[in-house]
């Protein structure tokens, strides 16, 4: 039963384009599930790299950091609401429940290209920096698209999340399901489709994918944030400007395209980002 409406829906999908075909189904999962150590795996290192976020963060909080956003940033009560917020971070219904939905669905319904399957040669960087470039682009382009097709859109999907004007890493994921859906899965579903790696690669993607934009939430600056901003990679304060201004700065990792869109603005430039102000 199960099984035979999983090779149906990837039938359907395969005819209209969506995936790889079906022959190629019936090869990769003949009558059975395939294994879903893969999977697991992948699940794991999302898990290890959100720990290891959440331990730096904790750690962060404590060091005389500049605040970005001054006079709407209380640290003291952040630190003191910590383990409260990061539990509210790790069971948002928008966040890591229905991407953790999306992950199994679409392995154990052998919806990703055969490489994914496969555990051989290792981690390939170009195959990762592929991944995040594309999605990314992807990701800015819908953010850019919730934004603008209609005020309907917008309210329906991604308002919910622009509530947070001084954002603190621990709303990365706090949304609407319609969000999540628009902006994470569906990029992340067309590269999965365009880029073909293996798991390796797959696991390494994903585990920065998920640390990175929980990162750029961060109510503080982080290190290696003014490296980030010579090389146009994302930094958190790129990111407080699109939520602060709400029509700049739509990319997460990437400000390439929102230099090419013409809707990038320089933290600098935005003067209730423009602080000097310490966590302590």
């Amino acid at each position: 039963g199960g099984q035979m409406a999983a090779n149906e829906t990837h039938k359907t999908l395969a005819e209209a384009g969506i995936v790889q075909s079906y022959e190629w189904s019936q090869a990769q999962c003949p009558n059975q599930w395939p294994s879903p150590i893969g999977l697991i795996s992948g699940i794991l290192a999302v898990i290890v790299g959100q720990i290891l976020v959440i331990s730096y963060h904790w750690l962060h909080l404590r060091t005389s950091s500049r605040v970005i956003q001054e006079g709407d940033t209380d640290v003291a009560a952040n630190i003191k609401n910590f383990w409260r917020d990061s539990l509210e971070h790790i069971i948002q219904p928008g966040g890591f429940l229905l991407l953790g939905g999306y992950l199994c669905g679409t392995w154990m319904f052998c919806l990703m290209p055969g490489s994914y399957y496969s555990w051989q040669g290792g981690v390939n960087f170009l195959h990762v920096a592929a991944q995040l470039i594309l999605n990314d682009f992807l990701q800015t382009t819908m953010h850019l698209a919730e934004h603008k097709i209609s005020g309907w859109v917008y309210r329906m999907s991604h308002k919910p999340h622009h509530r947070f004007l001084s954002p603190k890493m621990f709303d990365a994921f706090n949304g609407s399901l319609l969000d999540t859906f628009l902006m994470i899965l569906v990029p992340l579903f067309i590269t999965a489709q365009t880029i073909h790696c293996n798991v390796w690669s797959y696991m390494a993607f994903g585990t920065i994918f998920s640390s990175w934009l929980t990162l750029i939430h961060s109510e503080l600056e982080h290190p290696w944030d003014p490296l980030f901003e010579k090389l146009g990679l994302g930094t958190a304060a790129d990111h407080h400007v699109h939520h602060r201004c709400f029509i700049y700065n739509y990319g997460h990792f990437f400000m390439w395209w929102d230099m090419l869109y013409g809707t990038y603005r320089r933290p600098s430039e935005v003067a209730s980002l423009n602080k000097t102000k310490k966590a302590a």
